[in-house]
Order: C-alpha cells, then sequence, then structure tokens
C-alpha cells in the first residue's frame, strides 16, 4: 500500500462526499452507511481534515462536513499530503537513510519513474474524477449511487443549492 489506512479511509470518504452533495454539507451518518467506512475513524479524520482546510464542518440543523473547496479543485496530492504528508513519495523505497543519485539503493533507478507516475497521478486526479469513476462503479455493479437525502444549510458565500423551507405565516 502506498498510504495509510486513514488515507485511504479519508480518500473514500471524500470521493463519496462529493459524489453525494459536493457543494453542500452530508451528515456524517449519511455518508458512512451502507459502507464499511468505520464512522468513528472517519469523524476524527474529517477533524483533522477541517484543521487542514480540506473540509468545514457546521453544528446543527443542515449542518455536517463539506467540502472547503469545489470537488474540482481537491487532488489526491492534497488528500495524502494533509492525511500521511507528500515527504513519503521522496523516501528511499528500500529504507535505506542515504539514497539519492549519487548514492543509490539497489532499486533507486527502477523506483525513480514509478514515484514521478505516482506523484503525477495524485497531482491530476481530482475529487471530482474520483466521485464520477465511484458512481459508474456502483450503477455498473448494480448499486444504488448514494445521495444526501437530508437538508444542508447554505455554504458560506454560496445561495442555497436547496430550495428554502417556506416560513411559517408567509
Amino acid at each position: 500500500m502506498i498510504y495509510s489506512s486513514a488515507c485511504s479511509y479519508a480518500i473514500r470518504a471524500l470521493s463519496r462526499l462529493a459524489m453525494m452533495r459536493p457543494d453542500g454539507y452530508v451528515l456524517l451518518d449519511e455518508l458512512c452507511e451502507g459502507t464499511e467506512l468505520p464512522r468513528h475513524f472517519v469523524a476524527k479524520i474529517f477533524q483533522d481534515l477541517v484543521r487542514k482546510g480540506l473540509l468545514v464542518s457546521a453544528k446543527g440543523r443542515g449542518g455536517g462536513f463539506a467540502l472547503a473547496q469545489p470537488p474540482s479543485n481537491i487532488t489526491l496530492f492534497d488528500i495524502v499530503g494533509a492525511i500521511d504528508g507528500v515527504s513519503r513519495l521522496d523516501e528511499c523505497v528500500v529504507g535505506m537513510a542515504k539514497c539519492d543519485d549519487n548514492q543509490p539503493c539497489p532499486q533507486h533507478d527502477q523506483w525513480l519513474a514509478i514515484r514521478s507516475n505516482l506523484r503525477d497521478f495524485l497531482m491530476q486526479t481530482t475529487l471530482d474524477k474520483m466521485s464520477d469513476t465511484l458512481a459508474k462503479k456502483l450503477e455498473l455493479l448494480g448499486e444504488p449511487v448514494p445521495a444526501a437525502m437530508s437538508k444542508s444549510k447554505p455554504m458560506r458565500g454560496q445561495p442555497s443549492t436547496e430550495e428554502a423551507e417556506p416560513r411559517p405565516g408567509a
């Protein structure tokens, strides 16, 4: 595995969030429902992603977690960087303390191309691409594509994508 379990859960959960409601809040229970995503672990990961600026959260009715930016602006590189750090991508594949072009490890030359391809993939793959692929995969498997059923508060600085509930007496 190229990244930690926490990073894997973050990628899966954020892809699902982008699929369910890319421009609003989703309740954590809705997000994890019908998946193998461990709710309590995802909650801790999401709190960390809020602190690191990839998510925003809101309490109360219509709250939950939302992407801090459009899904087309968030890459897998951003997620890996927030959870695991991207320095792991530059570490020696066999764990040698000193490994560079001048003092290469036995796998150095082969790993250079893999590292470059991996970095390019992570930087070019966005959450909107991930959510589209996830939706297609679910459809192919005959599974329902999840949609957020709860109402969402409007995101700060954006008009609400949900129809406003009529006020009593209006």
